[in-house]
């Protein structure tokens, strides 16, 4: 199943050289709609660099002849140094795809995470945080990647586990354990998280101690508001200062997609380049979607990046030659070519919801997004996103017979480890694409989920012991 959607920007004609309004009554500089790219960049970032390593996996019919359904009757090979920039289109006559190593990010903590950490961790340390309260499942891999992080930069973290305390620790439950301080709380308790959060972040604070939601500081990423900063920080001569962040609601959920978006846009501007796929080639991108904020913030990134950065080269260079009148009625003629900058397509697998609920998320982090960063235009939704079917649905945390060889027949043949609860169908998706695609490259991104597989091996014990040989 496969749905586009159509983008357009509206610019009110009637306003003057300076400034102008959105459909919407926002009343904008020149200015700011020009360097809101360079301005959401120019900020401090968890991760040391956004480059990613990327790998070629060329696809070939199996030798020996079998009964193999889906990506089954297929061999891979891994190219791990391959010719990227000009080199890019040459290879791609054969069968193959790309795929962006960000489960190499770090050893514990997921891809995707790190990407959502990587706008949200320097605004800890400039808010002084010294605790930060969260909650998560069992194998969490929010809460190891909070807390891995937390440990990193010297913050206490506090994590909230869903349900009981399991007999072996393992995975992502005994990451969030050792660098972390674990509770587990009852299902019925969990059930009022905020309530839950509020009341632990109290008792971690003390008496004298602070609290602050998660959304007061990503509500200040695009412009900090210093003085409170400094307020918040010298709060009370307490050495808590403590941190929610409601992991799993509705709102908090969409704010931290906000930091999931700015680092997306840090990635963007990394792979964009001459050297690596480009501004101009067209690219398919495939990622595996639990909530779906990565495949949002990947494409607000690259509609984004594209519309600004060619946007301040347009009204620098057509206002030379027109008024800035006649460069506006010229840029919204040519709004659909200018969002295609970045001729680039994310084919989102849906793994965890409902089309409808998948468009739901896309279009509040959308509407949420464009109230931070991007209100010079009136973004109604991504026509860039195509949400689709994984070629085997299931419910949600099931694991079907044969996927974990079939993730097992990967990692011999590539040195590459999927899960079967999530990577594994973006796998089989970029396999399936580039059978008919030759017009573009295909490029998955790893979201990561390695630790993810000690986890399935405790519930589904009779998948991992048939794979002895």
């Amino acid at each position: 199943m496969k749905v586009q959607r159509s983008t357009f920007f509206a610019f009110n004609g009637k306003s003057n050289l300076h400034h102008f309004h959105s459909s919407q009554g926002i009343r904008i500089s020149e200015l700011e709609s020009r360097e809101f790219v360079s301005k959401l960049l120019d900020r401090k970032w968890g991760l040391q660099s956004p480059a990613t390593p990327i790998q070629r996996i060329s696809v070939s019919s199996a030798k020996e002849t079998c009964k193999e359904q889906g990506i089954g009757k297929f061999s891979f090979f891994n190219n791990t140094s391959p010719n990227l920039g000009d080199e890019v289109s040459k290879g791609n006559q054969e069968s193959s795809f790309y795929i962006m190593r960000d489960d190499l990010l770090h050893p514990l903590v997921n891809g995707n995470k790190a990407r959502k950490l990587d706008a949200l961790l320097p605004l800890l340390q400039d808010h002084k945080v010294t605790d930060l309260v969260t909650c998560g499942g069992c194998q969490s891999a929010h809460t190891a990647a909070v807390a891995v992080s937390c440990a990193e930069r010297g913050i206490r973290s506090h994590l909230l586990l869903r349900g009981e305390q399991p007999d072996v620790l393992t995975g992502y439950n005994l990451v969030s354990t050792m660098y972390g301080n674990v509770e587990y709380i009852p299902r019925s308790r969990y059930a009022n998280r905020e309530q839950m959060l509020k009341t632990h972040a109290d008792l971690v604070a003390g008496e004298d101690g602070s609290v602050l939601w998660a959304k007061d500081i990503v509500e200040d990423l695009e412009a900090m508001d210093v003085a409170k900063m400094d307020d918040f920080s010298t709060s009370k001569a307490s050495p808590r200062k403590v941190l929610i962040v409601n992991e799993g609601a509705g709102d908090a959920l969409a704010l931290l997609g906000l930091c999931h978006c700015a680092g997306m846009f840090r990635l963007v501007q990394y792979l964009s380049q001459d050297h690596l796929l480009g501004k101009t080639r067209p690219v398919k991108f495939v990622v595996d979607a639990g909530t779906g904020t990565t495949a949002v913030g990947l494409g607000v990134a690259a509609m984004s990046f594209g519309l600004g950065a060619l946007f301040t080269r347009f009204i620098l260079f057509v206002s030379v030659f027109f008024s800035l009148a006649e460069a506006f009625s010229i840029l919204i003629t040519s709004s659909l070519k200018v969002l295609h900058r970045l001729p680039w397509e994310i084919n989102a697998v849906m793994l965890a919801d409902t089309l409808e609920n998948y468009k739901r998320h896309e279009d509040r982090l959308m509407a949420e997004f464009t109230r931070q960063f991007l209100a010079s235009m009136v973004c109604s939704s991504l026509d860039m996103i195509k949400w689709v079917d994984r070629q085997h649905p299931r419910k949600f945390g099931k694991v079907l017979e044969g996927e974990v060889e079939m993730c097992r027949k990967i990692a011999q043949e590539t040195g590459v480890l999927v899960d079967p609860m999530y990577t594994l169908a973006a796998w089989e998706t970029a396999t399936e694409l580039v059978q008919d695609e030759k017009s573009s490259i295909v490029v998955m991104l790893h979201t990561g989920g390695t630790l993810g597989m000690f986890g399935l091996a405790q519930r589904y014990k009779s998948c991992f012991t048939n794979l002895t040989d």
